[in-house]
Order: C-alpha cells, then sequence, then structure tokens
C-alpha cells in the first residue's frame, strides 16, 4: 500500500512495516505508562507493566528486523534491551509483596 505524506513523498506500507511500528509504538507506550504511574504514586519505581511493555515491544521490533529488514543494527539496538528487560521483569516478579502498613 502506498500513501502520500502531505503531497511531498509517497510511503510504502508493507506488513513488516507494520508491525515494526506497532512495536515501536508497544515500546514507546512503556514511558507513557511510566508518567501515569509516577503521577499516580509519586513514585519513580517503574512498574511491572513498564518491563512487559519492553519485552513485547521489543520482542516485536525485534522480528521486524530479523525477518522484514534484515538489518544488523536494528537487530541488536532491540535484541540487547530486550534481555535487560527480560531480567528486570524477572526480578520484579520474584520480589516479596510489599506488607500494608497498619
Amino acid at each position: 500500500m502506498e500513501l502520500s505524506l502531505f503531497g511531498l513523498t509517497t510511503l510504502t506500507l508493507t506488513w513488516w512495516k507494520a508491525i515494526g511500528l506497532f512495536g515501536a509504538l508497544c515500546f514507546a507506550s512503556r514511558w507513557v505508562v511510566q508518567a501515569f504511574h509516577r503521577q499516580r504514586t509519586g513514585s519513580s519505581q517503574m512498574p511491572t507493566l513498564f518491563w512487559v511493555l519492553s519485552i513485547f515491544g521489543a520482542s516485536i521490533t525485534t522480528l521486524y528486523f530479523v525477518f522484514g529488514k534484515n538489518d544488523s543494527v536494528g537487530i541488536l539496538q532491540n535484541a540487547l534491551p530486550l534481555t535487560v528487560a527480560c531480567y528486570n521483569l524477572w526480578k520484579d516478579l520474584r520480589r516479596p509483596p510489599a506488607v500494608a502498613p497498619g
């Protein structure tokens, strides 16, 4: 599918590009989750959803760079943060639940 961008250029949208854009939006949305969490709780701690979105978005964009674009820079750029996000989610899920004051 070809789309015109303000009449200046034509963009070609393939299935792989749509998948890559979806992954990038998922990865970027984690900062919206963090900002909402910070506003609601006043804490700068990363919520679990932040790590889930990191893993989901990085996984999808890594697949895009492996199969859709075949770009080693993009693969490394997304695969390395993916491993860190997996580690942080693992540590987050292993943390004992907080005890309510009282």
